[in-house]
């Protein structure tokens, strides 16, 4: 499953690429992009865990971006 999700307050280039990284090694996360300029985000993961795995994807970026937010 693929999803796009519009992102608030992506601070720097820096910490989208940090997050992108990050969301990679999720286990179950087959792609991940994160777009500063346009302040989105793609998620490739598989459809059975989609939720349990866009959960701790949110928490990596709390953890590097502690005032971003994922619009869902």
């Amino acid at each position: 499953m693929k999803k796009k999700f519009k992102l608030e307050d992506l601070d720097c280039a820096n910490c989208a690429a940090k997050m992108e990284t990050a969301i990679r090694k999720i286990d179950g996360v087959t792609d991940a992009n994160v777009s500063f300029m346009a302040q989105k985000m793609t998620i490739e993961a598989e459809d059975g865990r989609f939720d349990e795995i866009m959960k701790e994807v949110a928490a990596v970026c709390a953890k590097v971006e502690p005032d971003c937010r994922i619009l869902m």
